[in-house]
């Protein structure tokens, strides 16, 4: 999510939320979103930086 804002987030964050409460009916208090952001230069996408190909 590196590079998300904020207002991204917290709509992820809802809709996730939204969506297991719906689906496997877990109670809205249960569910945590935790984000791990990994720089861009940590990864790859198809043998090449994803930094370089700008993901």
């Amino acid at each position: 999510m590196e590079g998300r804002s904020e207002e991204q987030k917290r709509a992820v964050i809802e809709k996730v939320t939204a969506a297991l409460v719906e689906v496997v009916g877990a109670p809205m208090e249960s569910v945590r979103v935790i984000f791990t952001e990994i720089p861009k230069s940590h990864g790859c996408v198809a043998g090449t930086s994803a930094k370089n190909v700008g993901h």
